[in-house]
């Protein structure tokens, strides 16, 4: 199970149509940061880095339960943040 959910993974690739930008352009890779240890119970939690394949900006965003990243990741778009 990816730290990604399937619908953040859509409001992503809607970010980007919204703001002209190929999805070709950005790679995403998940990290993992969750305590092997703790009770299967507990929630993912991790980070993931996005990069911009053009530019080689990259910026990493918090993942799991309560966290926004996709709305970060479009605030820094529009930002210019991978310019």
């Amino acid at each position: 199970m990816g730290l990604i959910e399937a619908d953040e993974m859509q409001w992503f690739m809607d970010v980007l149509s919204r703001q002209s930008r190929a999805s070709a352009d950005f790679e995403l890779r998940e990290v993992d940061t969750t305590d092997p240890g703790s009770d299967e119970l507990l929630p993912l939690k991790g980070y993931v880095e996005i990069r911009c394949k053009p530019t080689a900006r990259c910026k990493e965003y918090p993942t799991g339960d309560g966290t926004a990243w996709v709305a970060a990741f479009e605030r820094d778009l529009a930002g210019g943040r991978f310019d």
